[in-house]
């Protein structure tokens, strides 16, 4: 979840970006599975408008704003696109460490909308069945923006089953992972959409849907397979149309990545999207080997931090080439 200054996401298993400061607006982001409702249905997304309308004086607003978030973090030598480099090494030590900082500690306290957890310990958190995502627009999305967003979620999709290995696939049909861009004029369609692909979900969570302050730039919520697990079974990230490109790529890469498992901040670790400070924009090496430890099929949905610990040394030596054979 990512803020201008980055501030952790406050939803149960919501992740959110964003914080609100002159020179800053990072997102947030919290993924602690929601209460699920026993059965979900993923009805298909409704059909766009065919040409969208004028964007409203607000929408324009947000336009300006969030360019000149972008420009300001840029101007500081923020938003990082090389994922890391020589000025940002890490060993297998500190790679385990943030790894029991990002995936298993809570953001948000589960069920209680943007209630800080206070770093409460949680479990392992992650997929096991299949994966699917879709890429959705609220009509006022322009058009000229749709294809790149499009491209940018399949592209990104394509990379986390690289760095994960599991099943994951871009489809239009039968959707559990849906990326949702939406234009401030369409705000109120926003938790329309979601009830319609979660019927049950935590009245919580919607209320934020409802109206999302300007300081939240996107936010992704996670559904666990039945009540009160950590199997996911489906997840929703919204992203603002408003934003930048570079800001709207990060978005992507932060918000799927914390649907994936990566679910908390850690303003210790480096180099990573996963902490507010914004240095970087896109997903690091860093970041790909924790998804490479979480998706080890020995660690499993629900198991805990004192029974994952060994298994997360073990990967990460590997992973870095401090498991030296004797």
């Amino acid at each position: 979840m990512r803020l201008l200054v980055r501030t952790t996401a406050l939803i149960g298993l919501v992740a959110l970006a964003g914080c609100e400061t002159s020179t800053m607006a990072p997102r947030q982001t919290s993924v602690t599975p929601q209460e699920r409702p026993a059965r979900v249905a993923t009805p298909a997304a409704p059909a766009p408008i065919a040409q969208p309308a004028a964007p409203s004086a607000e929408s324009r607003a947000m336009q300006t704003y969030y360019a000149r978030v972008q420009a300001d973090l840029l101007a500081q030598g923020l938003l990082r696109t090389d994922g890391g480099g020589p000025d940002t090494p890490f060993t297998d030590t500190m790679l385990v460490r943030n790894f029991m900082s990002i995936a298993l500690q809570e953001e948000y306290a589960r069920g209680q909308g943007l209630r800080p957890s206070g770093g409460a310990p949680s479990a392992v958190k992650k997929w096991t069945q299949s994966v699917r995502i879709t890429t959705e627009f609220t009509p006022n999305v322009p058009l000229d923006q749709r294809d790149w967003d499009r491209a940018e979620v399949a592209k990104y999709a394509n990379r986390i089953r690289g760095i994960t290995g599991h099943d994951i696939q871009v489809t239009d049909q039968a959707a559990n992972f849906h990326v949702i861009f939406a234009a401030q004029d369409d705000q109120s369609l926003v938790a329309d959409r979601i009830r319609q692909i979660v019927p049950d979900v935590n009245p919580q969570a919607l209320r934020l849907f409802r109206d999302i302050p300007r300081g939240i730039h996107c936010l992704v919520v996670a559904f666990a397979t039945e009540n009160g697990g950590y199997d996911y079974g489906n997840a929703i990230a919204v992203i603002r149309s408003e934003h930048p490109e570079l800001m709207r790529r990060s978005c992507i890469h932060e918000e799927v990545a914390q649907g994936f498992g990566l679910t908390n901040d850690d303003p210790r670790a480096r180099p990573t999207i996963f902490n507010d400070d914004d240095e970087f924009a896109l997903l690091t090496r860093h970041d790909e080997l924790l998804l490479q430890i979480l998706y080890d099929p020995r660690l499993r949905p629900g198991m805990s931090a004192e029974a994952a610990l060994p298994i997360v040394r073990s990967r990460a030596a590997a992973l870095t080439g401090y498991d030296t054979p004797s």
